[in-house]
């Protein structure tokens, strides 16, 4: 029985940032991805005040292209939807605090700081997210909270492609009436473009 909970734990550890997420490692079954399309589902948790989803593909490219890709945060404007700027604060831990500035659609603006926390082998390139305070907001001007991560892996028949795997919690706060498309455009509609995004920005 131990030797079969040392197999099963480094698993854990590839495909998932932490076992706050092991829960969500079935919703996808990754081990039947495509290059083509990107596969989602909803993992929300029942009575949350948010919702989380789980995305994942193959893009054929190094993860080391890919990771560097992810951890410019100045360049997310250019594969992320609807991120019209950021400002990136970097630290000397290789933590950043990027203000991100949303703009989604009938004008609507959002605007929240993260924390941003890399974790880079040679097996694995991991980027997760917090959000902290940005003092001087009003609360219809940001969110109540956003917690997610990036996970990248080589692709294991074929090292020069990367299973690319995204995770994301939003909770928008209080949405007035007739607005609660806004949730599903910072995240569920989102999440596919992004990944797609970045396929396309490492291929041309």
């Amino acid at each position: 029985m131990l030797k079969m909970k040392r197999i099963i734990a480094p698993a854990l550890f590839i495909y998932g940032t932490a076992f706050a997420y092991a829960d969500t490692e079935y919703a996808i079954d990754m081990n039947n991805l495509s290059e083509t399309q990107v596969k989602m589902a909803d993992v929300s948790k029942a009575g949350a005040s948010g919702k989380s989803f789980i995305a994942a593909t193959i893009i054929n490219a190094p993860m080391q292209t890919l990771c560097s890709v992810i951890q410019d945060y100045s360049g997310y404007p250019g594969f992320m939807p609807n991120t019209e700027k950021v400002k990136v604060t970097r630290a000397a831990d290789q933590t950043a605090l990027v203000d991100m500035t949303l703009k989604l659609p009938l004008g609507k603006i959002k605007k929240y700081r993260l924390k941003m926390e890399p974790k880079i082998s040679q097996q694995s390139c991991q980027l997760s997210w917090k959000l902290v305070p940005w003092e001087g907001l009003k609360t219809e001007e940001t969110i109540a909270d956003t917690t997610g991560y990036w996970q990248l892996v080589p692709y294991q028949q074929d090292r020069s492609k990367t299973v690319v795997k995204y995770f994301v919690y939003t909770d928008p706060g209080p949405i007035p009436m007739g607005l609660g498309w806004i949730v599903d455009s910072m995240s569920k509609d989102s999440i596919p473009k992004t990944l797609e995004a970045l396929r396309n920005k490492v291929h041309y």
